[in-house]
């Protein structure tokens, strides 16, 4: 199986680049310190008169700031990697907490059946119904107006981690509580019932290990969703603070801008947001059918 999954990622060329360009982005947010030319909050590291420089290439650049200045004189190209860095880790973060809380929640729904299932199961319809961004427009709302004022900008990151988890944990438990229906009746599973194993044990150490094939899928095209949920909020002005600035909220900065014909500060972090999340689901498509065993 090893040697088929490795064939398949090798006969893609698109899915290798894809994977390429996921990697350098995670690399570069995850060293942005040491990679940015400068650090953007830092008020001795920037110039006011370096501000609306456009990228270094126009007649008008500088060859200090490759991708040009904002109106406080902010390198752009750090901007970013900043705020790649803030974007990913809010990202990974929620898909990881939306993960371990939808399949924790399928494995019991699907396994001890009745009315758990059917609580479960009713929770993540009507969740489900509900548009995202509204669902965590909604959540972020109720969150900050349960909180002080001067409190939003130290909790907004884990608000949004919150607002997040909250919207895509539903796809997790459907799927592994379908999978643990599969798996309840066989074998193995009597086998350990026989054998007095208990319950939790059955689930999480028996079931679970089998059904995460599909989790891992899930999970890969969630981290593409989170990515874009995080910047949709921060877009609007209910996400990351100005001086914590993931993607969204660069963009939503260089958007009020763009007439006056700075289009560089809001084109290139638009264009990192959706580089991430195009490699993100070419990687997950790719992921999709390299573990479908009908297609093998």
């Amino acid at each position: 199986m090893d040697s088929d999954f490795v064939y398949s990622f090798t006969q893609s060329k698109l899915t290798m680049f894809a994977a390429a360009l996921l990697l350098v982005l995670l690399l570069a947010g995850s060293f942005a310190t040491q990679l940015s030319p400068y650090n953007p909050f830092d008020t001795t590291a920037f110039d006011l008169l370096d501000s609306e420089l456009p990228p270094a290439w126009e007649s008008e650049g500088d060859p200090r700031f490759t991708l040009g200045t904002d109106i406080q004189g902010r390198d752009v190209l750090s901007l970013i990697l900043y705020g790649l860095r803030v974007s990913l880790i809010v990202g990974v973060i929620s898909v990881f907490c939306s993960m371990l809380l939808g399949v924790s929640l399928g494995v019991i729904s699907g396994y001890v059946g009745g009315k758990t299932d059917a609580l479960i199961m009713r929770v993540a319809d009507a969740m489900l119904s509900f548009p995202t961004i509204m669902f965590a427009l909604l959540v972020s709302g109720a969150a900050r107006g349960i909180f002080p004022q001067d409190m939003h900008g130290d909790i907004a990151v884990y608000i949004i981690i919150f607002s997040i988890t909250l919207t895509g944990w539903m796809q997790y438990a459907r799927t592994v509580r379908g999978s643990t229906l599969l798996e309840g009746n066989k074998e193995y599973v009597q086998a350990a019932k026989v054998m007095g194993s208990s319950t939790a044990r059955i689930m999480f150490q028996h079931i679970l290990p089998n059904v995460v094939s599909p989790v891992l899928v899930i999970a890969t095209l969630h981290l593409a969703l989170a990515v874009l949920t995080e910047a949709t909020l921060s877009f609007l002005g209910v996400g990351m603070p100005p001086n914590q600035p993931s993607l969204g909220t660069l963009i939503n900065e260089g958007n009020q801008y763009l007439f006056s014909g700075q289009w560089w500060v809001v084109a290139f972090p638009s264009l990192t947001l959706v580089l991430i999340a195009l490699s993100v689901n070419l990687v997950g498509d790719w992921l999709r059918d390299a573990l479908n065993p009908k297609l093998r």
